[in-house]
């Protein structure tokens, strides 16, 4: 599932106005984590996460690992947030950060 530049441009634009909706801890990517951003992908299929603040690799490291976890592809990464995205095989129009904006325009 890789994307292409203007999908990325895309969700880059979309994922500006999002706010967070999980926050890595200094216990990094746990099976409580992963549980946590598999809800959230399969819900809103755009997501935010926060990650602690470490050196660049190792947030680097934990961005990898939780993508690898979830499945989900890392659409970029500006400091401590990144920005995920899974395609949800039904992604419900009044979750789904995606539709909503698609119908918002």
């Amino acid at each position: 599932m890789s994307l292409n530049s203007r999908d990325r441009r895309v969700m880059r634009r979309i994922g500006h106005h999002l706010d967070p909706v999980v926050i890595v801890g200094d216990g990094g990517v746990s099976e409580g984590l992963i549980s946590e951003t598999d809800r959230a992908l399969t819900d809103h299929e755009l997501i935010k996460v926060r990650l602690p603040a470490a050196e660049r690799e190792d947030r680097r490291a934990l961005a990898d690992a939780l993508c690898e976890a979830c499945h989900a592809e890392l659409v970029q990464s500006i400091g401590r947030v990144i920005l995920l995205y899974r395609k949800a095989a039904e992604p419900d129009p009044k979750k789904s950060n995606i539709l909503r904006h698609q119908l918002a325009r």
